[in-house]
C-alpha cells in the first residue's frame, strides 16, 4: 500500500520599506527540521488519519507540528502540489497546499518531531530541502506567487 500525507507551504511575505523590489525577493517559505532519521528540512506535513480528508490532514498536521492554527494563515486559491517519491522501498505521496501567514511575527510553536525551524528565502529553502521532488515544489510555489503579482 502507498504511503500519502499531506501539508502546507507556508510563507511570509518580508515587511520591507522598498516598494521597488521584486515580489520574489520579498518571500520566505517556512522548513522545519525533524528531530529523527537525517535531520531533513521540511514543510509541516504527516500521514492522514482515517477518516480524515487531504486538507484536513494537512491543516491538522500544521497545527501539530508548527503550532499554526488556521485562522493564522490564508490558504492560497489555485495551487496544489502533488509529490511522488519512494521511501524504504515503498511509493509515497504528498500533496501540499499554499498558506500565507497572516501576521509575519507569528510565533512558530514546534512539537517533539521538530528541533529547528527556519524561514528561508527561495533558494536557501531549496539547499536545505535537498530532495529534488521538494526543490521542484518550492520553485512552482515561487513561480506561482510572482506570476500572479
Amino acid at each position: 500500500m502507498a504511503l500519502r500525507a499531506c501539508g502546507l507551504i507556508i510563507y511570509r511575505r518580508l515587511q520591507s520599506g522598498s516598494s521597488s523590489s521584486k515580489i520574489g525577493d520579498n518571500i520566505e517559505y517556512l522548513l522545519l527540521q525533524t528531530s529523527y532519521g537525517t535531520h531533513h528540512w521540511t514543510p509541516p506535513k504527516g500521514h492522514v488519519d482515517p477518516g480524515e480528508d487531504d486538507l484536513q490532514t494537512a491543516l491538522r498536521e500544521t497545527q501539530e507540528e508548527a503550532g499554526l492554527n488556521s485562522n493564522q494563515f490564508t490558504l492560497i486559491e489555485g495551487f496544489k502540489k502533488e509529490l511522488q517519491y519512494i521511501v524504504r522501498s515503498k511509493p509515497k505521496t504528498v500533496i501540499y497546499w499554499l498558506a500565507e501567514m497572516n501576521d509575519y511575527n507569528t510565533e512558530i510553536k514546534l512539537s517533539d518531531e521538530h528541533q529547528a525551524f527556519r524561514w528561508l528565502k527561495l533558494e536557501e529553502a531549496c539547499r536545505c530541502a535537498r530532495y529534488k521532488e521538494m526543490q521542484a515544489a518550492f520553485r512552482d510555489v515561487h513561480q506561482f506567487l510572482c506570476s500572479k503579482a
